[in-house]
């Protein structure tokens, strides 16, 4: 069955034992397998390794941090 998903296998060397031990503690405290704990790891580092260049492809909207903070602090002292 699983032959079937679109799934890769990574293989980790040199692992140092500190890190192991770290995950092993994590993963038993969510109950889960260390390889689950790891995927889980691994797709959240992956989703923010796209996070620059998102905010790279943002356009400038040139506007002044201070502008912001009086705007913010404008709506704060209305409530």
């Amino acid at each position: 069955m699983l032959a079937l998903c679109d799934m890769g296998t990574v293989y980790l060397r040199n692992v140092p034992a500190e890190v192991i031990e770290r995950l092993e503690r994590l993963a038993a405290r969510e109950r889960v397998s260390v390889n689950t704990y790891a995927m889980r790891e691994l797709a959240e580092a992956a989703r923010r390794a796209d996070n620059a260049d998102l905010l790279a492809a943002l356009p400038d909207l040139s506007v002044d941090t201070a502008d912001i903070v009086a705007a913010v602090d404008e709506g704060r002292s209305g409530r």
